[in-house]
C-alpha cells in the first residue's frame, strides 16, 4: 500500500510543481527543480527523519515517472494554457498528492513506533515538505500558508491513521477509504472555500 501511495502522491505532485513552474514563468531548469522538489522534497524530509535512505533515492521507478509525466506536459503543450492553477484538473491532481502523501508520511510514522505527535509530523511534514521547500527557492510564501484548509487535511490523515492502527484496523481497504475521504474533504474545503480562522 505504501509504494502505491508513495507513486500515486509523486506523479499528482510533479504535475502541481509543473504548473507551478509555468505560471512562475520558470525556465527548463527552473521547472525541473521545481517538478523534482515538489514530487519528492516532503519524501526524503520523511525518510531523513526516520533514519531511512530516501525512497526516490533506491527506486528508478519515481524518477522515471516524474520524467515521462514531464515530457507528456510539454509535448501536450499544457506548459501553453493560462490559469491552469484555477482548473479542476490541476486541483484534484493537487489534492490526490497531498492526501497520498500524507498517507505515506503516516505509513511511515507508524512503522517506526512514532507516537501521536510523530504521526502527525511525518504526514504533515511529508505532504507539504516538498511544497514549502520549492516555493521558499522560487521567493513565494509557502501555498501551505495561504490555502487555508490544505495541511489541516494532512494533519487529519495522520491523526485517523494513529487512531486505527490502535485499533488495529488499518488495512488496505481502510487505507483506501482514508484516501477517498481525504481527497473528498480537500475538493469540498476548496470549493467551498474552508480556511483556519485568522488570529
Amino acid at each position: 500500500m505504501f509504494e502505491v501511495a508513495e507513486y500515486i502522491g509523486t506523479i499528482a505532485f510533479a504535475m502541481s510543481g509543473f504548473f507551478v513552474a509555468v505560471r512562475s514563468r520558470l525556465d527548463f531548469l527552473g521547472m525541473l527543480i521545481s517538478v523534482f522538489l515538489t514530487a519528492f522534497g516532503g519524501g526524503i524530509i520523511r525518510d531523513v527523519i526516520v533514519d531511512r535512505t530516501p525512497f526516490a533515492f533506491t527506486y528508478n521507478t519515481p524518477a522515471l515517472l516524474v520524467t515521462v509525466l514531464m515530457l507528456i506536459l510539454i509535448f501536450f503543450k499544457f506548459h501553453k494554457r493560462q490559469n491552469v492553477e484555477n482548473k479542476a484538473f490541476f486541483i484534484l491532481s493537487d489534492s490526490i498528492g497531498l492526501v497520498s502523501f500524507s498517507i505515506t508520511g503516516g505509513l511511515i510514522a507508524l512503522e517506526s513506533g512514532l507516537n501521536f505527535t510523530g504521526v502527525l509530523a511525518l504526514s504533515f511534514i511529508t505532504a507539504v515538505g516538498g511544497g514549502i521547500t520549492r516555493d521558499i527557492i522560487i521567493n513565494e510564501v509557502p501555498f501551505v500558508f495561504k490555502a487555508g484548509f490544505y495541511g489541516t487535511v494532512a494533519l487529519i490523515i495522520g491523526a485517523i491513521l494513529f487512531i486505527l492502527d490502535i485499533f488495529d484496523m488499518l488495512g488496505f481497504y481502510m487505507t483506501l477509504a482514508v484516501f477517498l475521504f481525504g481527497v473528498a474533504l480537500r475538493l469540498i474545503a476548496h470549493y467551498k472555500k474552508w480556511s483556519v480562522p485568522l488570529i
